[in-house]
């Protein structure tokens, strides 16, 4: 089972990021009855995709590695520039980005700079979810094709 934890977190930091992005927060805007209310829900959910982000990218960097060892798993060494470039996009989204939009600081540049940095992160998100399920086809298979312990 731990040989699939990297597969399931990145899935879920996936998930979470296209769930959030592109069919809640669209949906928000289509159906609440003003942009306000849409957008301070948006921020909401935005904020808690972060923590879902980091949370995701730190188990990652945990699980890297087998215990006692110096190297990394083949997945973590194809992966980790873009666990740490998807975890960076999420903090400075969160953190440089978010207050700006909040204080409805020049709001066209600020949001389209969030909205490249939400989309770069969800394409670390993907490709590190691309090299766990690589690693998953990689693993022995048994006789009765179920992957062994």
């Amino acid at each position: 089972m731990r040989h699939r934890l990297p597969a399931l977190v990145a899935a879920l930091w996936w998930g979470s990021l296209t769930t959030i992005g592109f069919l809640v927060v669209p949906l928000l805007f289509a159906y609440l009855p003003s942009p306000s209310i849409a957008g301070n829900m948006a921020a909401r959910l935005f904020a808690a995709q972060t923590w879902v982000a980091v949370a995701c990218c730190l188990v990652l960097l945990l699980v890297s590695r087998p215990r006692n060892a110096v190297a990394q798993y083949p997945w973590a060494q194809a992966a980790m520039l873009f666990i740490l470039g998807g975890l960076l996009l999420a903090l400075l989204n969160q953190y440089g980005v978010a207050p700006r939009i909040v204080a409805r600081q020049d709001l066209r540049l600020w949001h389209s700079v969030g909205t490249v940095m939400y989309a770069l992160q969800w394409g670390c998100a993907l490709v590190v979810l691309w090299h766990t399920l690589r690693q998953e086809a990689a693993l022995p298979q048994c006789e009765g094709g179920s992957v062994s312990a």
